[in-house]
């Protein structure tokens, strides 16, 4: 296994243990944490792609990086009218 193969690895870990958080009712969907951690399983997996490159992957990822963003900036606005 090379490094950047187990780069990707932990970014999908990260993205699963943040959706499995949400569906076992542990981790809100709301919470920044939610997507902070998503997003940097995103950042992980497309630093993997760099170096092994699949179009299709990276289009993905970019897209739950933005959506991601999208979450925290949310819950930074909620805590902002707090």
């Amino acid at each position: 296994m090379t490094l950047p193969d187990l780069i990707g690895l932990i970014g999908v870990s990260l993205i699963l243990c943040a959706y499995w958080g949400v569906q076992t009712d542990r981790l809100p969907a709301q919470d920044w944490r939610f997507s902070a951690v998503n997003g940097s399983g995103a950042l992980l997996i497309m630093v993997s792609l760099y170096f092994t490159f699949n179009l299709a992957s990276f289009v993905i990822e970019v897209f739950w990086l933005l959506i991601s963003g999208y979450g925290l900036w949310k819950a930074w606005r909620r805590r902002q009218s707090t």
